[in-house]
């Protein structure tokens, strides 16, 4: 499902600008773990995954759809790649926190608060530490 958002991205080995995404579980999981890696090759990736790891061409697999999608790109070393990410991670979590904005909770921030604070995802520690940066944004 793809899916528009505010700051396009411009691919390194292209002009075109590309939308970002939503990633499958899959994908996602290797951006975090390029993410992290800041380049990597596929065999890097791997060792960076968690138990069970996947199969060698099922990574490779992967990572040629995220660079076809526009999320990675490539330095060739003869017949090898390193892989390294072109959409950086804040820039997928803007995507992600206004897609579950716009998608559950009707653009709302206060609906997304009380859903977590009713669901007891949000402690007191962390509510006290909300109000403190609501104060912020205050004050400015």
């Amino acid at each position: 499902m793809s899916a528009n958002v505010k700051g396009l991205i411009t691919p390194n080995r292209s002009t075109q600008i590309m939308e970002i995404r939503e990633l499958t579980r899959a994908e996602e999981q290797i951006m975090q773990v390029l993410w992290q890696l800041k380049k990597g090759f596929v065999k890097e990736v791997i060792d960076a995954l968690p138990e069970p790891k996947p199969a060698y061409n099922t990574v490779s697999t992967f990572v040629r759809i995220l660079e076809a999608k526009g999320f990675v790109d490539h330095t060739a070393f003869g017949k090898s790649h390193e892989y390294f990410p072109v959409i950086s991670k804040e820039q997928y979590q803007n995507f992600a926190a206004d897609k579950l904005l716009s998608g559950y909770f009707d653009n709302s921030v206060k609906h997304m608060f009380s859903f977590f604070v009713k669901k007891e995802k949000i402690d007191l520690k962390e509510a006290d530490e909300i109000m403190k940066l609501i104060g912020q944004l205050k004050d400015k």
